[in-house]
């Protein structure tokens, strides 16, 4: 082929491209619109994936059951101070809480769901410091000298304060620990890099071990060689279990569905029996009270009308669900993280406190928690 063949056929090329280009530019284009499809509503869209029969399900209980033999390796690496890091396809959910039941009766152990939107990790440590105090206590394993010291109520404590207190050295206790389960340590609510560095911190710490999980191939881009190393100090475990993520993706929107009311109602009711009692009943009076007050904007009265937090104590300490302003404090803020309230200033230059819920909402969604 010589030089002329060649440029002709490049010319070719290039004529037709344009010619494409004119021929596509004069087509009419369509006038619909992405937001004019009729989705499906998210609650049924669920309701029809629950019903989708699993498949191979004999298959995956044998293979769950089969780690069952290295419970007694993964004990074994916690008490060298190893960190358990649970990786492979499928949910690790069930397998690590059947670990943790079989193998660690003899210690303390607090949950993290980590494919929660949020987290309060404050609580956590808080709550890690108080079954750590528990059981040196139960054990009589401090002196009656320390005893003294730690008097003060650890929500009231730093966390500063509560991180030295779990990495005390001078406790001189032979496998004292208390055990943290993260179910997805890499989920959105922790995905930030002050949250894993807090994760970081708290499994360094001497008198705490952690078990964790990972789904997203790109979870080990979250650390750095020194939390790695150093912090975490990971055991690797390969445990794919090929078991379906019904729990973890319950609080996942899917795509080409829209979430109704009923969607955010079903969210808050699984979120408030996670609760304790009382914080259920401090919510109540508030969904009460905003119920109780509705204006003339109708259903959308939760954005116009709040209830102020002075009011809120003195309303729940009449009905002895609080004993301090601190208490209160503490179930705000977990109404806060998991986005059950919102905080305004109201024209008084009072801060108020309101439920993100339409009336109608409230209402089934109290019908569901009583």
């Amino acid at each position: 082929m010589d030089v002329d063949e060649i440029d002709e056929e490049e010319f070719g090329f290039s004529r037709n491209y344009f010619l494409a280009k004119e021929l596509g530019s004069s087509r009419k284009k369509s006038a619909r619109k992405l937001s004019e499809i009729d989705l499906v509503d998210e609650e049924e869209l669920r309701q029809v994936a629950a019903n989708i029969e699993p498949k191979h399900e004999k298959e995956v209980k044998h293979l769950i059951s089969s780690y069952e033999s290295s419970y007694s390796n993964w004990l074994f690496a916690l008490r060298c101070g190893f960190a358990l890091l649970m990786y492979g396809f499928g949910s690790k959910k069930a397998l690590m809480e059947d670990f943790a039941t079989k193998s660690l009766t003899e210690y303390s152990v607090v949950v993290v769901n980590g494919y929660l939107q949020s987290i309060n990790l404050k609580q956590v440590v808080i709550t890690l410091a108080e079954l750590l105090w528990d059981q040196l206590k139960l054990g009589r394993k401090t002196p009656s000298g320390s005893l003294c010291k730690s008097q003060q109520p650890f929500n009231t404590r730093s966390m500063s304060y509560l991180l030295t207190f779990l990495d005390k050295p001078d406790l001189e206790v032979e496998d004292c620990f208390v055990c943290i389960l993260v179910h997805n340590i890499d989920g959105p609510g922790l995905r930030d890099s002050d949250s894993q560095q807090c994760l970081a911190r708290i499994a360094s710490c001497s008198h705490v071990r952690m078990v964790a999980s990972i789904d997203h191939v790109n979870a080990p881009l979250l650390w750095d060689k020194k939390m790695v190393h150093t912090q975490f100090d990971w055991y690797w475990c390969h445990v794919p279990t090929f078991a379906p993520y019904k729990v973890e993706t319950k609080f996942f929107p899917f795509i080409l569905a829209h979430g109704g009311s009923a969607q955010s109602v079903k969210t808050a009711s699984i979120v408030l029996q996670s609760l304790t009692p009382n914080a259920q009943n401090v919510f109540k009076v508030l969904a009460e009270h905003q119920l109780a007050h509705p204006d003339e904007e109708g259903n959308w009265a939760w954005f116009f009308s709040g209830m102020p937090t002075n009011n809120l104590y003195s309303t729940c300490r009449e009905r002895f669900l609080v004993s301090s302003q601190v208490t209160l404090n503490s179930h705000l803020t977990e109404f806060k993280d998991h986005e059950l309230i919102k905080t305004k200033r109201n024209s008084d230059g009072q801060d108020c406190l309101c439920i993100p819920l339409t009336n109608e909402a409230l209402q089934k969604l109290i019908a569901e928690i009583i």
